[in-house]
C-alpha cells in the first residue's frame, strides 16, 4: 500500500537488526523505540499518538516473557504489531440494523473523493446483497450531480437528483422517500464539500442529518492531506458525531501518518480504505492486515480475497494445474493469466501482500512493469488462435507480422517466446515439487 511504503521500509530496517539478536537488554529496547518514534513522526503520525504507542511498547517489551518459539527481538516485533493493531482500532463494520432503508451520509471537504466513494460504496454494498440508491445532494457543484448520475448509469444503480436549485435537506428527505418506494435497502447520500470547514457548511450537513436520521455518518478523508486530515476529522466529529471514516487515495505517495492518527485522535473507527481509482477499489478496513503491511509482513488474506473475487471456477483451476504439470500450457492460457493478474492490481501491490516480498517493491518501478506486461499482452493479442496454441508454427514471416501488429520489434517477439518456454519448464518443475502444493495447505 503506497502511503505506507516509506514507513514500512523504515520499520523493516529497524526490526531486521532486532530479529537477528539472541538477547535484548533494556538499552537495546530503548534505542529501538527511539528509532521507531522517529520513523512514525517522519511518517506524519500525530505526536500524541506516537508517544502513547511507543510508551506502551516499551513498557511491555522491557522484561517481557519470551515465548518458546520467539527470540527476544521477535518478541519486540510482536508487541509492536499488537500495539499498532490496538491503535488502528476495530475492523470496519457498518451499522445496518433496524428498518430499511439504511441511510449512509457521506461528508468531507471538497476534493476528498466523496462522489466517487459514493459509487464505490454502492457497488460494494450491492455485492454484499443490498439494494442501494444514491442521492445527489451537492447542489454547489453541478459537475458532482452529473458525475453521480453517470456513475449510477455505469453501475446500474438508481440515483435521486433534483438539480442545483432545490435545498439539500429537501433533496435528502425526498431521496429517502424515493428509496422507500423503490424498495431500496441502502441510501448513500452524497453531500457538498467545501475548500475548508466553515459554519455554513456545517449548518447545512447538520440540517440534512436532522431530516434523514442516518444510521452512519462517514467522513471521507483524503489520506494524502497528512496531519490536516486529523484536524478535519476532529472538526466534523464535534459538529456531526461521526460514526466512521473512509480514507481515500491510500494508493498515493503520502506518508501514511493520517491513517494511523485519525482513529486514535477522534475515537472514530476507520471503516473503509479507498485503494485505487477503480470503482472496485474499496476495501473493508482490517486493522490486523494493515498492521501486517506496515511492518512488511504481507497480507495473505487480502491476496486470497482478490483472487477469489476473480471468480475462477475450481474446474478451471484444476485444468490449469494439469496443463502446467504436462507442459501443455499455451500462450492463450498465458494471456488469460495476464488478464486476471491485471484485474487483481499492479505487480508491486500484490508483492506487498506476500509475506517477505514487500522489500522487493522498492526495487520495482511499477510503470516499467506495467509497460512490459502491456507489451507482452499486445504481442500475444497480435497472434492468431492457432499461433497461441502452437507457437512452434511461428516462422520468420509470422513473427514479423506479429511485431508489426503489436507495435514492437521482431526481437521483442522472440524474447517473449523465449521467456514463455523458460517459464513453462520452470512451472512444470515446480508443479512436480513442493512448489505445486495447494496454497491452502501452505497456510494451515
Amino acid at each position: 500500500m503506497a502511503i505506507f511504503e516509506g514507513l514500512s521500509s523504515r520499520l523493516q530496517d529497524i526490526f531486521k537488526d532486532l530479529r537477528g539478536r539472541g538477547k535484548l537488554n533494556e538499552q537495546d529496547v530503548r534505542e529501538a523505540m527511539r528509532e521507531v518514534r522517529t520513523a512514525l513522526l517522519e511518517a506524519d503520525v500525530d505526536y500524541g499518538v506516537v508517544r502513547s504507542l511507543v510508551s506502551r511498547v516499551r513498557e511491555r517489551a522491557i522484561g517481557a516473557e519470551v515465548g518458546r518459539s520467539l527470540t527476544p527481538g521477535q518478541q519486540v516485533v510482536k508487541i509492536v504489531h499488537q500495539e499498532l493493531i490496538r491503535t488502528l482500532g476495530q475492523p470496519g463494520r457498518l451499522n445496518l440494523s433496524g428498518n430499511t432503508p439504511h441511510v449512509i451520509m457521506l461528508v468531507g471537504l471538497q476534493g476528498s473523493g466523496k462522489t466517487t466513494t459514493a459509487g464505490k460504496l454502492a457497488l460494494y454494498l450491492r455485492g454484499e446483497g443490498h439494494h442501494p440508491l444514491m442521492i445527489a445532494a451537492d447542489t454547489y457543484r453541478p459537475a458532482a450531480i452529473d458525475q453521480l448520475v453517470t456513475l449510477g448509469q455505469q453501475l446500474d444503480i438508481p440515483v435521486h437528483s433534483e438539480g442545483v436549485n432545490a435545498a439539500p435537506p429537501n433533496i435528502a428527505s425526498n431521496g429517502v422517500q424515493a428509496a422507500k418506494r423503490a424498495n431500496a435497502s441502502i441510501v448513500i447520500l452524497d453531500t457538498a464539500g467545501r475548500l475548508q470547514i466553515d459554519q455554513a457548511m456545517m449548518d447545512e450537513v447538520v440540517s440534512i442529518r436532522d431530516r434523514v436520521h442516518p444510521k452512519e455518518i462517514l467522513l471521507v478523508a483524503d489520506a494524502m492531506t497528512g496531519q490536516e486530515a486529523v484536524h478535519i476529522a476532529q472538526g466534523f466529529n464535534e459538529q456531526l458525531g461521526l460514526t466512521g471514516l473512509i480514507l481515500t487515495k491510500v494508493d498515493g505517495d503520502a506518508r501514511g501518518g493520517a491513517a494511523i492518527s485519525m482513529r486514535e485522535v477522534t475515537g472514530v473507527p476507520i471503516k473503509f480504505l479507498g485503494t485505487s481509482e477503480k470503482l472496485d477499489g474499496l476495501e473493508l478496513f482490517h486493522p490486523d492486515r494493515l498492521a501486517n503491511r506496515i511492518l512488511g509482513m504481507g497480507d495473505v488474506l487480502t491476496l486470497i480475497e482478490k483472487a477469489e473475487a476473480l471468480e475462477i471456477e475450481e474446474e478451471e483451476a484444476r485444468e490449469m494445474q494439469q496443463k502446467l504439470r504436462s507442459a501443455s500450457f499455451t500462450l492463450e492460457d498465458f494471456r488469460k493469466q495476464l488478464q486476471q493478474v491485471k484485474r487483481m492490481g499492479s505487480l508491486s501491490q500484490m508483492l506487498d501482500l506476500v509475506p517477505g516480498m514487500g522489500q522487493y517493491t522498492r526495487q520495482i518501478d511499477p510503470s516499467t512493469v506495467d509497460r512490459q506486461l502491456k507489451r507482452v499482452e499486445a504481442i500475444i493479442n497480435s497472434m492468431t488462435t492457432d499461433e497461441r496454441e502452437s507457437p512452434r508454427i511461428l516462422n520468420a514471416n509470422r513473427r514479423k507480422r506479429i511485431a508489426s501488429g503489436s507495435g514492437t520489434q521482431v526481437s521483442d517477439v522472440n524474447q517473449v517466446l523465449k521467456q514463455f518456454e523458460q517459464m513453462k519448464k520452470m512451472m512444470k518443475k515446480l508443479s512436480k515439487g513442493s512448489g505445486g502444493r495447494d496454497l491452502r495447505g501452505l497456510l494451515q
